[in-house]
């Protein structure tokens, strides 16, 4: 349950970040409520699986989540740049998340 529980984490995480670049943008309150419900939610559901995922993991694999996440976001939806050398840093972020999950 606690690698559901930060899976869901890093997945608020990047709806957060989406709240954060409306707020940028437009600055309405549902960004301002995306941004600050998807935060909070993000780490609640990081304490929960830090009740037995040891912190290191359950922090880098959010991170990891998020980070990735929100660049593909970033790539997809608000046009930033699809290189090469993006998707390769991507995948070594993806490969380390992997590789902590399968040593804990």
């Amino acid at each position: 349950m606690a690698w559901v529980a930060i899976v869901l984490a890093g997945l608020c995480e990047i709806f957060g970040v989406i709240g954060m670049k409306g707020v940028t943008q437009k600055k309405g309150w549902s960004s301002y409520a995306l941004m600050f419900a998807s935060f909070a939610g993000s780490f609640l559901l990081l304490s929960y699986a830090m009740n037995t995922l040891p912190m290191g993991t359950a922090y880098a694999v959010w991170t990891g989540i998020g980070t990735v996440g929100s660049t593909i976001v970033g790539m997809f939806i608000f046009g930033e740049p699809k290189e090469w050398r993006r998707i390769l840093f991507i995948a070594m972020i993806l490969g380390s998340a992997v590789g902590l999950k399968l040593i804990s």
